[in-house]
């Protein structure tokens, strides 16, 4: 007799698919400047990160977020709008948010496929990346997009390649080897106090995780972090056996990615979450514990934690000129203009590299050999060379100009206990707030 699969089987699957599959609500009627994005879903270690992931990926700016974990269930609630400030009113966006979002649970992540990876980190100096897209235009290897991150005098960088004659992922194991050896050597120049390292992959990974993991792996927040700091702090609520992180700093596009995403990697469970902004502000909170469900357990760890997270807001704070660069590709196309900066005395803080359609769009932020606003008469002079209907200046937003105040760090410290204990009693976790 013929085995026929019961029905209730099936029954059964669809319902473990159902409590799987998060649920999206998405409402343009109850906030009157954003778009309130709704996901209810299993909870699983890295969810929230999926989530923020899932958003930043679709330029989505987010204002306001409140995360809840209760048992084995995740609630998040975010406030978003495009990144000119705006409602989402197209019904194709909004379709595309929904869907993405309904497929987090597959863990997609946002690679390049049919590429060659590079994996580059090492110690940062004048004329670096300059070094590096020479010895990949000598090896006749196109670069098709890349990001390139400095931090704390370190750099790291994800670089897709393909080979120039076939045109095709770069597979040829002599060529690999040379490759990873030179970029090596350039990488550790004179005077490397820390081991560069170089690593080839054809793994699909997302690019801005990939590099929060590579400064993370390479101790970037190791020393002073300097110039606009922003204010963490971490404090355990023992009644409920929660760490509390406290971060206020100025706001900017992927800020809430970057912290989550340091949290995440560093095996902290997210259970309860607030963020805030106002103008250019922003306030975040985080109940967290370690994945074995305890908080915190020393000063030394908290001053770990306070670093990391500083850091990670630090490495993607652009500094210097922003210039976009915008033609058609060809080969040596990153090797010339690199070099151009190199020979008029321009450090490259911050790269984005990317190719559509054979036309090439690059945004370099610029300064001087020691960090300071680049000339603008040195500007001019390499838009000359470059071209000046190609190279084009667009200021930075002045968020990332101003000062921070002196004594902020203080009043912050005092206004972050007092968000702690409303954030606290709005959650259900104490009885009075005051």
């Amino acid at each position: 007799m013929e085995w026929r699969r019961p029905t209730y089987l099936d029954e059964y699957e669809k319902l473990l698919t159902r409590m799987s599959t998060p649920r999206v609500m998405i409402d343009n009627t109850g906030c009157s400047n954003a778009t309130r994005l709704t996901i209810d879903s299993a909870r699983k270690h890295g969810i929230l990160l999926e989530a923020v992931q899932v958003l930043t990926d679709l330029n989505l700016s987010i204002k306001k977020a409140y995360i809840c974990s209760d048992g084995r269930w995740f609630m998040d609630v975010f406030h978003v709008t495009d990144l000119n400030g705006n409602k989402l009113t197209d019904e194709s966006v909004l379709g595309c948010i929904e869907e993405s979002l309904e497929t987090i649970h597959y863990g997609r992540s946002k690679g390049i496929d049919g590429l060659t990876a590079l994996e580059l980190t090492g110690t940062d100096r004048i004329g670096l990346l300059s070094e590096v897209f020479a010895v990949l235009s000598n090896l006749h290897c196109n670069v098709v997009d890349a990001k390139v991150w400095t931090h704390n005098g370190r750099i790291a960088s994800l670089i897709y390649l393909k080979d120039d004659d076939s045109g095709c992922p770069v597979e040829d194991s002599e060529k690999l080897e040379k490759m990873e050896v030179t970029l090596r050597n350039v990488l550790r120049g004179d005077n490397d106090i820390q081991s560069a390292k170089t690593l080839v992959s054809l793994a699909v990974t997302h690019t801005d995780r990939r590099l929060h993991q590579m400064m993370f792996a390479d101790r970037d927040y190791d020393g002073n972090i300097c110039g606009n700091a922003p204010v963490v702090l971490v404090q355990n609520y023992l009644e409920k056996d929660y760490s509390v992180v406290s971060i206020h700093c100025k706001d900017r596009n992927k800020l809430l990615f970057d912290v989550v995403c340091t949290l995440t990697d560093m095996e902290y469970v997210v259970f309860h979450a607030t963020v805030d902004t106002s103008g250019d502000r922003a306030s975040l909170e985080f109940f967290i514990r370690h994945m074995d469900g305890t908080p915190i357990s020393s000063e030394a760890e908290k001053q770990r934690v306070i670093l990391c997270i500083a850091a990670a807001i630090k490495r993607r704070a652009s500094q210097g000129v922003r210039l976009e660069l915008c033609t058609v590709d060809k080969k040596g196309l990153l090797a010339d203009v690199t070099r151009t900066f190199r020979e008029n005395g321009l450090n490259v803080t911050m790269a984005e590299i990317s190719t559509v359609m054979g036309t090439a769009r690059n945004v370099f932020h610029v300064t001087d050999a020691v960090g300071n606003p680049a000339d603008e008469k040195i500007i001019d002079s390499v838009r000359q060379k470059i071209g000046v209907s190609r190279l084009k200046v667009k200021e930075l937003p002045l968020i990332y100009h101003e000062k921070v105040e002196r004594g902020e760090a203080t009043a912050m410290s005092w206004s972050i206990g007092n968000m702690v204990r409303r954030n606290l009693y709005n959650l259900g976790l104490i009885k009075s707030c005051s």
